[in-house]
């Protein structure tokens, strides 16, 4: 690993902002972000992400790369959580493997977005097309696992609606904000749209920041409540997004040579959803904790990425 880059990444700002936001909720400050302001600077980063993805694929156009980078992202989103499942029915409950599964399998899009900020600090760029990825691959985890869930849950109170789920899994917000924002970057005139350009590039970093100011602070409540499932999910919320990160950062070579959207693939394969499946699995599996799998995608596999993992994935990736 480069650590140069690994200490160039530690010292990025939008990075300290987290690490003042573990540090105000340890120190127990009364630091907050409003929710109302929470939510709008999350619609904004979603937006932001995709309006400039759908405008970046427009100027390339489509070609077999892009459908070879779709299909591997759903591949990814479909094997991760079948496989995670079974190391983790082994210690906990199905519903609770089940909606893990299902979270480490999906998409985290702020830590795809701290990856997009990662990669500009680089000077390295990636596809618009790979906005599109993160988007498909969301839903393909969350059906993978309810559909796992329904398979070996024989509780006679086990009346999960597949159907539900999936409508719900396409509805949610975040999905929805981002998948709408990259068809409209995708359509929208090029003139136009430079109308827009100070806000949704300009001002990008500086909500990101404030932004991770406030997941510092959730990471810190959240890893409190976590510590009582003990050593064997803090290790699995370590690893496993580290193992799928060096593996596909590895594997996607074989789906395009380009270094940041390699670089993206790893990220969104290591990566843990603690939006769109918390969502989804209230419907789904009200038996599973949200205290097991929200703070081991949020408290633990998110500060790994966005410190170690993404200069291991791009040590990894120029290696290769």
């Amino acid at each position: 690993m480069d650590f140069q880059i690994l200490i160039s990444n530690l010292t990025n700002p939008t990075l300290l902002f987290f690490i003042l936001g573990i540090v105000a909720t340890t120190v127990k400050s009364d630091l907050e972000i409003p929710a109302s302001s929470s939510k709008f600077i999350s619609l904004y980063l979603l937006f932001s992400i995709g309006f400039k993805g759908g405008q970046e694929l427009a100027n390339s156009g489509f070609t077999s790369e892009i459908t070879y980078s779709l299909l591997f992202g759903l591949l990814l989103a479909s094997l991760i959580p079948l496989y995670t499942f079974f190391i983790l029915k082994r210690k906990l409950s199905i519903s609770d493997a089940g909606a893990v599964a299902a979270a480490y399998g999906s998409v985290s899009a702020v830590t795809f977005v701290a990856a997009a900020s990662f990669l500009e600090a680089q000077k390295i760029t990636f596809g618009g097309h790979m906005v599109a990825v993160m988007a498909l691959m969301e839903s393909p985890a969350i059906i993978v696992g309810v559909i796992l869930m329904m398979k070996y849950d024989k509780s006679p109170d086990n009346k999960t609606n597949l159907k539900s789920v999936i409508q719900h899994s396409f509805t949610n917000g975040s999905v929805l904000m981002i998948l709408g924002s990259l068809v409209i970057g995708l359509i929208a005139d090029t003139k136009q749209a430079e109308g827009i350009r100070p806000f949704t590039t300009d001002i990008f970093k500086g909500f990101l920041a404030i932004f991770l100011l406030e997941m510092g602070m959730v990471t810190a409540k959240r890893f409190s409540a976590f510590r009582k499932y003990g050593l064997f999910v803090s290790l699995f919320a370590l690893l496993i997004p580290a193992l799928n990160g060096c593996v596909v950062a590895y594997a996607s070579q074989f789906i395009t040579h380009d270094l940041g959207n390699r670089f993206v693939f790893a990220i969104l394969a290591s990566s843990a959803s603690y939006i769109a499946v918390p969502a989804a699995m209230r419907l789904a599996a009200p038996k599973a904790d949200p205290g097991l799998y929200i703070p081991m995608a949020l408290g633990v596999t998110f500060p790994f990425n966005i410190t170690v993992g993404m200069p291991l994935y791009l040590a990894i990736i120029n290696y290769f």
